[in-house]
């Protein structure tokens, strides 16, 4: 039931903010196409590797950022713009959040992959060491994909990039992935325990992250 109604969400967000989207088709597909690519894996995947609720709920939650950022371009989010124009920054600050997600959502992901696939234990200190690696590493690879993406599009890539003029854009991304990365394990580990303990009490035991 759970994962219905979280498909359901997900569903619903994307046909709803991908009507008449700010951006061209092109841009509204790339910055939606991880949504697509987590639904296609839950399609081939749930019977055989369910999710944590926890990692269902964190999935629609980055679903719905993505459309967002999707629908309206990420430098022109009315939200961002409303905390630009509130706080006097200097720019739309949305993408920030998106990338704060990049970190902070797919590091519970890679915990539970690696509690379930590997021999690593929740308590041994290469867990979390090897959940940030994995985050950044992703985080790194989504920048040679705009990158890629820059170069076949040229102007056309602009909107997708979102830098805003920012020459540190980059760095910035991969800072706040890390950052996302980290607070997640701090914040979520022990609910994400509980939430795994569901699927399989024998995962979850002794002290650690």
């Amino acid at each position: 039931m759970f994962l219905r109604v979280s498909l359901g969400v997900v569903l619903v967000s994307q046909v709803v903010l991908g009507i008449s989207p700010k951006a061209d088709r092109l841009t509204w597909a790339l910055e939606n196409a991880p949504v697509w690519i987590g639904l296609i894996l839950l399609g081939f995947t749930w019977r055989r590797f369910p999710l944590s609720r926890l990692c269902l709920g964190l999935f629609v939650v980055h679903s719905i950022i993505l459309a967002i950022g999707g629908h309206w371009t990420y430098a022109n989010v009315p939200m961002g713009d409303w905390v630009k124009e509130r706080f006097g920054l200097s720019r739309n600050h949305y993408d920030r959040l998106g990338h704060l997600a990049q970190g902070f959502i797919p590091a519970i992901f890679v915990r539970e992959l690696l509690l379930r696939t590997s021999s690593l234990g929740r308590a041994t200190k290469w867990l979390p060491f090897l959940v940030v690696c994995v985050c950044l590493a992703f985080s790194a690879v989504y920048e040679f994909i705009e990158w890629w993406t820059a170069l076949i599009a040229e102007a056309g890539a602009v909107e997708f990039l979102g830098t805003q003029g920012d020459l540190w854009d980059t760095q910035w991304d991969m800072f706040l992935c890390l950052v996302g990365a980290m607070t997640a394990l701090v914040m979520l580990s022990r609910a994400h325990d509980r939430s795994l303990a569901r699927l399989r009490p024998d995962l979850v035991h002794g002290p650690g992250c």
